[in-house]
């Protein structure tokens, strides 16, 4: 960038003190809400409120509330997508919108609570009819019709808008990676069967081969239980937002049963998405590299089900290591992993070459988890077996 552009582009931390100021005008709000609270309670002790006293009041206490929801959203949002990036990625209270906000879906979700506000006010209107004049009345139902309008083009805008910022910026896949669809399950109609799609979700899913439960050999395990396998073939790890850990050596039986239970969630209506660990890595650090890493991970949100396959094979690199926790962290009671490793997670600090990022990424994989841990000899080394005998 020029000196000059430099200078203007600098100009945009002029406007952090009206978010400021917004603010303030937040804590305006907070005291408003508590004075009519404390009013209605008094006036409802004293047996001064009728009904629609108690009506209105309450009214105006959700008026207030969904007032200082738009302020948050304007803070925030205007904030992130105006001036600066605030940081909040991986934070398990991050809001669902502010992973894909953008200008155009400011717009469209401030008109949408402008409405709702319209609506608060056209109802207390109209519940206290008898003292409001029939020409508020008539205003307040056409501006109230008219914000609708408004709200209904902007929405109907959004599309387009958003067909061609898309054109105007393609996504650029590592070679194995897989373009994220939008979620099959909010697309399917309703009445249609789990396992309607079934082979396009499992095609799209890129696994490497396709394995199915009921080949796992369940036999030559000394651990788990068979009915342990079972259960987890259920897939109902998905709805909970759980994840799976399966730990082994070698030859073992982990990436069989990742992809296995993969093929079984694509069958119960699930996207799913497959790659190995260092696949991951190179998908992520993509990326960063160009700018978008955050909008990548709200991607990856389409995927209720994501398999990380072969954890610890190859030790990270500093940069891998952090973009795995942060995959980690963002999919922390969002949606599901599944994640195949040949080392315990106590040592995986062997993996990440970070204790503190070890710890942390464990910490949160592990909370909501199926921790599995495969104890059987290499299948590899077993066909192996009768030739060495020989």
């Amino acid at each position: 960038m020029t000196t000059l552009g430099c200078a203007l582009f600098a100009t945009r931390w002029l406007q952090a003190p009206l978010y400021f100021g917004l603010v303030a005008a937040q804590g305006v709000y907070v005291y408003k809400f508590f004075n009519e609270l404390w009013h209605l309670i008094h006036h409802v002790i004293s047996g001064q409120a009728d009904e629609t006293h108690v009506m209105l009041a309450v009214l105006k206490l959700v008026d207030v509330v969904m007032i200082a929801n738009l302020l948050i959203m304007v803070i925030v949002g205007g904030y992130e997508t105006f001036v600066s990036r605030i940081g909040l990625q991986g934070h398990r209270d991050q809001p669902e919108w502010l992973s894909h906000v953008n200008s155009n879906v400011l717009k469209v979700k401030l008109a949408t609570a402008i409405v709702g506000i319209s609506s608060v006010h056209l109802l207390q209107m109209f519940v206290d009819v008898h003292h409001t004049p029939r020409h508020d009345l008539l205003w307040g139902t056409v501006i109230h019709m008219a914000f609708i309008a408004s709200a209904a083009i902007l929405a109907y805008m959004s599309g387009p808008m958003a067909a061609h910022e898309a054109k105007a910026h393609p996504l650029k896949e590592v070679s194995q990676a897989v373009v994220v669809p939008a979620q099959r399950d909010e697309e399917q109609e309703a009445g249609e069967e789990p396992g309607a799609g079934a082979e396009e979700r499992i095609e799209a899913a890129g696994f490497p081969a396709r394995k199915v439960l009921e080949l796992f050999d369940d036999g030559h395990l000394r651990a788990p239980e068979p009915r342990v396998i079972a259960r987890l073939g259920k897939v109902d790890f998905v709805e909970r937002k759980a994840n799976v850990v399966l730990l082994g050596g070698p030859g073992t039986g982990k990436t069989h049963l990742a992809i296995a239970l993969g093929v079984r969630a694509c069958q119960a209506g699930h996207q799913v998405l497959f790659a190995t660990a260092a696949e991951w890595g190179a998908r992520l650090a993509d990326a960063k590299a160009a700018g978008r890493l955050r909008k990548e991970l709200a991607r990856l949100d389409a995927y209720p089900v994501l398999i990380v396959d072969e954890v610890g094979y190859v030790p990270f690199d500093h940069e891998v290591a952090h973009l795995f926790f942060q995959l980690v962290s963002h999919r922390y009671e969002r949606g599901s992993l599944i994640v195949t490793g040949n080392r315990p997670l106590g040592r995986w600090d062997e993996v990440f070459g970070d204790s503190a990022m070890a710890s942390a990424t464990v910490d949160r994989l592990a909370h909501h988890a199926e921790v599995i841990t495969l104890d059987a000899d290499s299948y590899r080394t077993r066909r192996l077996a009768p030739s060495l005998t020989r």
